[in-house]
């Protein structure tokens, strides 16, 4: 479903963004942000996940605490009008954190999109945050198998695009995807200004350094270092889903 059809009902245009973590989702948050017609919301079943998984992440009490851990009022609120009744409203989600009743198929009137990145640099970049790292951590079988769900519905590939083709070539990536979200390109997407978000997650303290410090999206990333076996191993764990999903990435023109 295109905004124009959203737009018909008199609704907005729900973006759900899928992606793993340390994948320039917050980034990508930001470029949406800075759409005048655009509310953002930062991973909203995050503390949904926490309570119900239990697993030990950092700030993870705080988390809990700061969010509404209720999966179906969650749902229900992301299903309504978008913040200070946006005609664009973009949902940063992670596929692997909906391990409660409400699945990503679950979600109603939205278009689901999906943000992807080598495992190998996710691997590294989620190594420098938490001690431990598994292939579930970064999400990616989650993220290839409603990936696939959402394809065999639509009877083709949904939007997809990879996080080196957006610091390669931020404005040619972006004006792809927007295209395909069927929202007029803004240029403004390239550019925010630096600090906290009022929309970040409480987490943003302990993750979001790097975006807090930035005005745009970075330089394009240099050639990976190797990785030590058990984080190569993880990653390897990661490769086909996420070669099976960039084949179908968005290019610029």
């Amino acid at each position: 479903m295109t905004s124009a059809a959203f737009s018909r009902v008199g609704e907005p245009l729900r973006i759900a963004m899928w992606s793993g973590p340390r994948n320039i989702s917050t980034a990508m948050m930001r470029s949406f942000s800075s759409r005048a017609d655009c509310a953002v919301s930062d991973e909203p079943f995050y503390g949904c996940f926490l309570a119900a998984s239990g697993a030990d992440h950092p700030m993870r009490d705080d988390v809990i605490a700061s969010m509404d851990c209720n999966w179906q009022s969650v749902a229900r609120t992301l299903a309504g009008e978008a913040p200070a009744g946006k005609p664009v409203w973009y949902q940063k989600h992670m596929p692997h954190h909906m391990v409660g009743p409400i699945t990503p198929d679950d979600l109603s009137g939205v278009v689901h999109a999906f943000l992807i990145r080598d495992p190998a640099r996710m691997a590294a970049s989620y190594a420098a945050k938490r001690e431990a790292v598994t292939p579930e951590d970064l999400g990616v079988g989650a993220q290839r198998a409603f990936f696939d769900r959402v394809a065999e519905r639509l009877g083709h590939a949904p939007p997809v695009i990879d996080s080196a083709d957006v610091l390669r070539d931020p404005a040619g990536t972006l004006s792809a995807l927007c295209r395909a979200l069927d929202i007029p390109w803004d240029e403004a997407m390239l550019s925010w200004a630096p600090g906290r978000h009022p929309d970040d997650g409480v987490w943003a303290a302990h993750w979001y350094g790097r975006v807090e410090a930035s005005s745009g999206f970075g330089a394009p990333e240099p050639e990976p270092a190797p990785l030590p076996p058990g984080l190569a191993a993880v990653a390897d764990a990661c490769r086909a889903d996420y070669e099976a999903m960039a084949a179908h990435r968005l290019r610029a023109d």
